[in-house]
């Protein structure tokens, strides 16, 4: 083969000009001189014993991969760090005391069950969590679909409505919201297992599957939901709480038809709350550098609405709804109630999911800022394990808080010490000071909620920035809020991941493909449709396509090919046949009586008035004809043996493809045959190890097709086509 010449550009400038030669691979000849590393002869149980031998080092690595807190607490700095760790757990826990109060109401469960939900996973998170930053407790969106599976499985339509002693107007204790614990619980106890096992099996790449997109079209979403849910409380009516698909629409419904009956001190006290902590929630945005501590706008509405609900007996004068009982002390605990689980399957990994994709995203957040790194497999272990065991002790599912962990870390919390001490603050009102909340309006709950949603409605930003960047992911993200504010969180995330992985399939199936062209002096191609200095070699083209070829796109891909080059294989069958129906269609009227007889007389003619030299005779006159018939011979056959197509190669490259399955192989191969009928060659170029692995599987590479026809590089290919083009010259070559 000849060698080919690589050298750097001419406009290199000063740098060292590389020259390299060598000869034009294919990968026949590569697989004769690459040589395969030897493969490993263990059997599959030496690997499984060595997989799980027991050793000092092996133990001790287990342990700090479950245990993270050993990573980092014997080393702890105790003079630089325990201070902000301090004030930042204080900030976090009276900021985490009104939120799972409020977010409980979101689970459909009593306030107390929300505190006991914002102490046991946050205290154990410390000690199996890998990030120092986010607060672990109850969220939004979470609380906000266990609320929706408990009104589900144990509506208000199934129980009597029995009144209480005037503070709640809703049902007893024992009845209605006993069963929604329950269900919260299991519930709770499902997603533990489900995050656990998941983080055993290494599964933490699932939430690559939520794609951005998809994350904020239903985050959005479900703040939708959750001001409609509050609506409510604000205005102080009683609906009965949807669920299922339309329950938004359902909701917000109940609620107008009920504005008559607003209670209007309620909706004050609610309103002024919400104008009090937006402003708050301003100034602490703003004044963020300056402010030692951010202003804890939530505890303030807390503490000032319950001593004026108490003063003024909101709940017996007014008849505004307050948090009710709350009982002192920590619950003893129970087993679950697994007969349950049948039905909530399905949401329980919706609720693993979903809270692992807002964990895992606010964490590496954080670890990015302050460059440490988290392992996705160990928190979902760490969550898994947190709502296990925490379930038994009655509380349900929780994951990261954004407006929590940005407070943790502003106010300079280093370590998850802050988020144990947290935990702590929380437990202190459980167990000592919790009845002092009774009186808390639950206006002013719902005001907490709707504020601190605030930033999720500024996702709406995200519309026209998408549309200006890319149309299928605004379609993601409109699909997603849409479906999730329709059909409820649980079938709206099922709809948005469809959708998701329908536009994945989308692109695949529609790739964009050009022909290539060389850029001169140096070993680049690039479309050259696209850049002006992309020039083609003469009758080579080079189909590049940015997808793999499987059996969605295969068909789409082969029309393609022949779109872009040009070489339709059908249409040149087609042409060659009506061409050699021409020629023997001349050839019969040549040879007939009344045609040779026509000739003859012209020939005749001809010769009439033809100039013969005097010594050639008789023998010039029929030299001269022999000529002209050898040169119309001669015509007519350099005609017919005239290539069908002016490209005599076309050159396939696979750069960008990453597999390839049994029907795109077979489209490929019926490809090249095609094209061998009419005299194309057809190669593949920048094919990687593991497609080349793929079609010795498959068996491509038989009969016609060999590995010869393929190069590691485009440039192989190219040098490859240029010097084995075999085709006769043009008879006006001929000279």
């Amino acid at each position: 083969m000849e060698p080919q010449q690589a050298s750097a550009p001419q406009d290199a400038g000063p740098q060292l000009m590389l020259r390299v030669e060598r000869p034009v691979y294919n990968e026949g000849v590569l697989r004769t001189r690459l040589l395969h590393r030897k493969e490993n002869s263990t059997t599959f149980r030496q690997r499984l014993a060595d997989k799980f031998r027991c050793s000092p080092a092996r133990a001790k690595a287990v342990a700090l991969s479950f245990l993270p807190i050993l990573t980092w607490l014997p080393s702890y700095p105790v003079k630089q760090y325990l201070f902000s760790d301090v004030i930042s757990g204080l900030s976090t826990g009276v900021v985490q005391l009104p939120q799972g109060l409020a977010y409980a109401l979101l689970a459909a469960v009593p306030p107390v069950y929300g505190l006991y939900s914002s102490f046991y996973p946050v205290f154990l998170y410390t000690f199996f969590g890998t990030s120092r930053h986010v607060s672990m407790g109850t969220f939004a969106v979470i609380s906000l679909m266990i609320g929706g599976v408990a009104v589900r499985e144990a509506p208000e339509a199934s129980l009597p409505v029995l009144p209480t002693n005037g503070s709640n107007s809703s049902v007893t204790f024992g009845s209605l919201d006993d069963r929604r614990v329950q269900v919260a619980v299991v519930l709770t106890t499902m997603v533990g297992v489900i995050q656990f096992v998941f983080g055993l099996l290494r599964f933490g790449f699932v939430a690559i599957y939520l794609t951005e997109p998809l994350v904020r079209g239903f985050t959005t979403a479900a703040a939708m939901h959750v001001v409609i849910s509050q609506l409510k409380y604000l205005l102080g009516v009683k609906t009965q709480r949807f669920s299922g698909p339309l329950s938004a629409v359902y909701s917000v419904v109940a609620v107008f038809s009920q504005i008559k009956q607003t209670n209007i001190p309620c909706l004050l006290l609610g309103l002024v709350s919400t104008v009090f902590l937006y402003g708050i929630k301003v100034i602490n945005e703003r004044f963020k550098k300056k402010l030692p501590v951010p202003i804890p706008g939530e505890i303030i509405v807390v503490i000032v609405s319950t001593g004026v609900s108490y003063g003024l007996s909101l709940s017996e004068i007014h008849k505004v709804q307050t948090v009710g009982k709350i009982p002192s002390g920590l619950r003893a605990p129970a087993v679950p109630d697994f007969s349950l689980i049948p039905n909530l399957i399905p949401d329980a990994f919706a609720v693993a999911i979903v809270g692992f994709s807002m964990s895992i995203s606010l964490a590496k957040t954080f670890a990015l800022k302050h460059g440490y790194s988290v392992d996705g497999n160990q928190e979902l272990i760490a969550l898994g394990f947190c709502n296990f065991i925490s379930s038994f002790f009655h509380t349900f599912a929780i994951t990261s808080s954004m407006s929590r962990s940005l407070v943790q870390e502003s106010t300079g919390g280093k370590t998850q010490i802050a988020g144990l001490l947290s935990s702590l603050v929380v437990l202190l009102v459980v167990l000592a000071i919790g009845f002092v909340f009774q009186p808390l309006p639950q206006t002013a709950l719902a005001a907490i909620i709707i504020v601190n949603l605030v930033g999720m409605f500024k996702q709406f930003r995200d519309i026209p920035s998408l549309w200006r960047t890319s149309k299928i992911e605004l379609a993601i993200w409109l699909v997603s809020f849409v479906a999730s504010v329709l059909l409820g969180l649980d079938y709206g995330l099922l709809a948005a991941i469809a959708f998701a992985i329908i536009t994945v399939i989308y692109r695949t199936q529609s790739p964009k493909s050009s022909i290539l062209g060389h850029v001169t002096n140096t070993g680049l191609y690039y479309d050259v449709e696209e850049y002006e200095e992309a020039s083609e070699y003469e009758g080579i083209k080079i189909f590049h396509s940015n997808s793999s070829v499987y059996f969605a796109n295969s068909d789409l891909y082969v029309n393609k090919l022949k779109e872009k080059t040009g070489v339709n294989a059908e249409e040149l069958l087609a042409a060659q046949k009506a061409r050699r129906k021409q020629k023997a269609k001349e050839n019969k009227e040549q040879n007939s009586p009344i045609k040779i007889c026509a000739k003859y007389k012209d020939e005749t003619e001809n010769v009439t008035h033809e100039v013969v030299p005097q010594s050639h005779g008789a023998q010039g006159l029929r030299n001269g004809e022999l000529e002209d018939k050898r040169s119309d011979s001669t015509s007519e056959e350099a005609v017919f043996l005239e290539p069908l197509s002016s490209v005599h190669s076309i050159i396939l490259d696979w750069t960008n493809a990453s597999f390839i399955d049994s029907v795109g192989a077979k489209a490929i191969k019926q490809v090249i045959k095609e094209y061998a009928v009419v005299d194309v060659r057809v190669v593949i170029a920048g094919c990687n190890r593991s497609v080349l692995a793929e079609l010795d599987a498959l068996q491509f590479f038989t009969g016609e097709i060999s590995t010869n026809m393929v190069f590691p590089t485009v440039h192989d290919a190219v040098l490859h086509c240029q010097h084995s083009n075999s085709r006769p010259p043009a008879a006006s070559d001929e000279a």
